[in-house]
C-alpha cells in the first residue's frame, strides 16, 4: 500500500509522514537517502535523526542513497518473513525521493564526463531509468504501508543550467509515475495536509 507525501520545501511533509507512519504501524524503517556533503548537511541529519529517536514510535534508519529498489525488494522478503512468524511488519518510510533523484542524476554525470574522454555512450542514462522503473515496480507490488516523501518542484521559476531543468524535468516526471501507482496522495502547505485523490477530477463526471 503505497502513500505520497508531496509538497515544497519546509512545508511539514517529513512532519506529517512521521505521524502517518505512527498511526499505520507499531515501528517503522526510515530509508534515509541524503548524502552528507559538508558539514551543514551533516548537522541537519543529526538533528532529524535525534527528533526521531526522541519520539515515542520506534524507527531503524538505513542509509540508502542511490540503491533504493534493491534496498526495497529485501525488506520486501524481510516483510513477508515476519508475516509468517505472526508479526506485525514495520511501516517503510523513504525521505526523500528527489534526493534520491539527485544522486541518480549525479552519478549520470559522473559517469557521462568519466566516458566523454573515450565516447558518447548512452549507458549513463539507460542505467537510470531503469533504476526508476524498478523503483516504481518494486514500490507498486510492496503490500504493507510505505510511505514516500517527495518535493514539489515545478512550481517555481525555470533554473538556469541545464542540469537544474534536467532535474526539475525528472522529478516532476518521477512525481507523476509515482502519484498514479499510490493509494493515497498528500499535498502538505504550511503544515497542512490534503488528500488530492479524494479530490481528484475524474473525466466521467463530465
Amino acid at each position: 500500500m503505497v502513500m505520497l507525501v508531496t509538497g515544497g520545501a519546509r512545508s511539514g511533509k517529513s512532519s506529517f509522514a512521521e505521524q502517518l507512519a505512527a498511526r499505520l504501524g507499531e515501528d517503522g524503517v526510515y530509508l534515509a537517502t541524503s548524502r552528507v556533503w559538508d558539514e551543514e548537511m551533516a548537522e541537519r541529519v543529526e538533528m532529524h535523526r535525534r527528533s526521531r529517536e526522541q519520539g515515542d514510535f520506534k524507527w531503524e534508519t538505513i542509509e540508502e542513497p542511490l540503491e533504493l529498489p534493491r534496498r526495497l525488494l529485501e525488506l520486501t522478503s524481510e516483510a513477508a518473513k515476519q508475516i509468517e512468524l505472526g508479526q506485525k511488519p514495520p511501516v517503510v518510510l523513504v525521505d526523500c525521493l528527489t534526493l534520491w533523484l539527485t544522486n541518480l542524476l549525479l552519478e549520470v554525470e559522473e559517469r557521462e564526463q568519466s566516458e566523454s574522454a573515450v565516447e558518447q555512450h548512452p549507458v549513463p542514462v539507460i542505467w537510470m531509468g531503469e533504476q526508476i522503473d524498478a523503483f516504481i515496480r518494486a514500490a507498486s507490488e510492496y503490500p504493507y504501508p510505505l510511505i514516500l516523501v517527495t518535493n514539489e518542484v515545478g512550481d517555481g521559476i525555470v533554473p538556469a543550467y541545464p542540469l537544474g531543468r534536467r532535474f526539475r524535468d525528472e522529478a516532476g516526471r518521477l512525481n507523476q509515475r509515482i502519484a498514479a501507482a499510490s493509494e493515497k496522495v498528500f499535498l502538505v502547505t504550511a503544515g497542512i495536509p490534503i488528500e488530492l485523490k479524494a479530490l481528484q477530477f475524474r473525466w466521467e463526471s463530465l
